[in-house]
């Protein structure tokens, strides 16, 4: 019987007791110390038995972000065996909690009875707590199994079904066409791990508390006595392929009011990254549609398309990534250049740094370095175009599905945003029908 149900009572009146866990080395990082901007106080000092808002008491911690960490937690008022009185809590920056709940908000209320809305992981509540260096925002959200990085290494061989990917990847989109066209919403960070699946089953929820209850996480103190927890996020085996994949993470989300507007600053994930936010063109949703094509690689094969975007010391490299897309999809349309000539010296409305890093920034071109084309459109790195072309990059499908790839992806990886496919043309696309 699971330790958490052995009381006979019908909710948690008193915190249960929480034993240490193992002590690790100060001097081994670990989960968000190894981020390269790690700084403690941007952090809650979150301790595993504690109890949030007299209501939740944090479990186990399962994720972590730039700022904030992730834990499962049990709602104190409501039943010990009902896994819906679990929840994953997000423990974060205040400013930036404030304005993720406020997307999310938006997102939950724009057309409750939509079914792309169930494909989005929205909070359900919010609070405020205060640490030593100030205030700091909790996120309430349903508790997921696993990112889609961990939930692809269950399958033989890390490969999930191509049948099962199909529909995954047809309800991605039948989530993202909910953001765009009815919450005007842009996410701007789709990766594996902002792409989560549900729990095949509630008692594998209720094993993990269970385990986790009994057997609590290594931790080390850091250099200023900050507790850091390592992260338990293996669920184990799959009982079933029932899963569910969701749109999480909506801190990095940008809301459209005007058909005109477009956003400015850096986005997306660097192997990720859509043309028009490297050139400074200006950017709307299209830029999802971009990030998912070039996610379908690492969801079916477990590999980046783009393979240059760093450089020998990990750091971005815009020149080669545009080497890259040339090689793969051809130049960029004249009507792409004009656009990004136009735009080179536009400045913007306050200065930033690049991913939280490096010095501050007034434009696009200073911030990736360009300029990346001359006047007559011709691209200023030539040397760096590898010999490579989007077919040879497919050696992971039968040949019989390699076409209709081909022909799925070419509507998503297009150099013009307006000449992408939305998210509805798309899963009216063959290549997504099960044979």
């Amino acid at each position: 019987m699971r330790q958490f149900l052995r009381r006979p009572f019908a909710s948690l009146r008193e915190p249960l007791s929480f034993s240490p866990g193992p002590l690790l080395p100060k001097e081994k990082l670990i989960d968000e110390e190894v981020y390269a901007g790690y700084n403690s106080k941007s952090y809650y000092p979150a301790k595993a038995g504690e109890v949030l808002d007299n209501r939740y008491q944090l479990v186990v911690k399962v994720g972590w972000g730039v700022s904030s960490t992730v834990w499962f937690a049990l709602d104190m008022r409501g039943c010990e065996d009902d896994p819906r009185q679990i929840v994953a809590l997000k423990i974060g920056n205040t400013k930036e909690g404030k304005n993720e709940y406020e997307i999310e908000e938006h997102i939950a209320q724009a057309d409750p009875s939509a079914r792309g809305l169930g494909l989005l992981r929205t909070s359900s509540e919010r609070f405020e707590i205060t640490g030593p260096e100030g205030t700091h925002i909790c996120l309430a959200y349903e508790p997921m199994r696993e990112p889609f990085w961990l939930f692809r290494r269950r399958f033989v061989g890390d490969k999930i079904p191509l049948p099962v990917i199909k529909a995954y990847v047809r309800l991605l989109l039948e989530g993202l066409d909910y953001l765009h066209t009815k919450c005007m919403v842009a996410h701007t960070d789709l990766k594996l791990e902002n792409i989560m699946v549900d729990f095949e089953d509630p008692d594998v929820l209720l094993d993990f508390m269970s385990t986790h209850l009994n057997q609590p996480m290594s931790y080390k103190i850091d250099s200023t006595g900050r507790s850091v927890y390592r992260r338990c996020n293996d669920f184990g085996p799959l009982r079933a392929v029932s899963n569910a994949p969701r749109i999480v993470d909506f801190g990095q989300s940008d809301r459209f009011y005007q058909e005109n507007e477009l956003g400015i600053y850096p986005i997306q994930a660097n192997h990720y990254r859509a043309p028009e936010v490297i050139l400074g063109c200006g950017w709307r949703m299209p830029v999802d549609i971009w990030s998912l094509g070039a996610l379908l690689w690492d969801i079916i094969h477990g590999d980046e398309l783009f393979r240059q975007v760093h450089d020998s010391e990990c750091r971005y490299t815009a020149n080669a990534h545009l080497a890259e897309m040339i090689a793969l999809l051809g130049p960029p349309p004249p009507k792409m250049i004009t656009r990004y000539h136009s735009m080179r010296e536009l400045k913007w409305p306050k200065a930033a740094t690049f991913n939280g890093q490096g010095p501050l920034c007034q434009t696009t071109e200073e911030c990736f370095g360009g300029p990346f084309f001359d006047e007559d459109g011709k691209f200023l790195y030539e040397e760096l175009i590898p010999d490579r072309k989007l077919e040879d990059t497919i050696t992971f499908l039968e040949e019989e599905e390699r076409e209709g790839f081909l022909s799925f992806v070419g509507k998503m990886l297009v150099w013009h945003p307006s000449d992408r496919a939305t998210a509805a043309e798309l899963m009216e696309h063959p290549f997504l029908d099960v044979k």
